[in-house]
């Protein structure tokens, strides 16, 4: 029912509507790693505006990342992604018996890291070569867009009809 509701209910709760389809897209397309993502995403309404906020790489789950200039310490976010996901590195063993600084298994997750660091710094990541997609969050956007218009449309309908009602 519309009539009980105020703009700003409305608002937000087609945006936290808007964010939970965000999420079950993001979560069929298996995008999730660590759940950061997710978890930064919140709504803020106003008097007369609301907006769905996320974290910066946000955008690069329907586009990708594009190659090029990463962040400085883009090895260690690789490495922790690769540890989030539950990717596990072959062990690559020392060929002698004096003290190292890293395990097999460290080694092995340092190589890998970056291999995947080195690709995407030069190629792009596998999402951005395919062109990207546009079911996470672009298809869902408009059609809140619409459904916030119709809603307070239907709200001053309701309001201008209880006005004639009592004049």
């Amino acid at each position: 029912m519309i009539s009980g509701r105020t703009p700003r209910q409305i608002l937000a709760s087609e945006l936290e509507e808007l964010k939970k389809r965000i999420i079950a897209h993001h979560l069929a397309a298996g995008q999730k790693a660590s759940g950061r993502t997710i978890a930064s995403l919140h709504v803020e309404v106003s008097e007369d505006s609301g907006t769905l906020y996320g974290r910066s790489p946000f955008g690069t789950l329907e586009t990708g990342r594009r190659p090029g200039k990463v962040p400085m310490d883009f090895q260690s976010i690789i490495r922790q992604w690769m540890k989030d996901k539950g990717i596990v590195a072959p062990p690559i063993p020392y060929k002698t018996n004096r003290p190292h600084k890293y395990t097999p298994q460290e080694r092995g997750e340092l190589s890998m890291s970056f291999l995947i660091a080195r690709k995407i710094r030069r190629e792009g990541t596998r999402l951005f070569k395919q062109g990207g997609r546009a079911d996470i969050y672009s298809n869902e956007i408009p059609a809140t867009t619409r459904e916030i218009g119709n809603k307070l449309l239907e709200l001053m309908h309701t309001k201008i009809e209880s006005i004639k009602l009592n004049s």
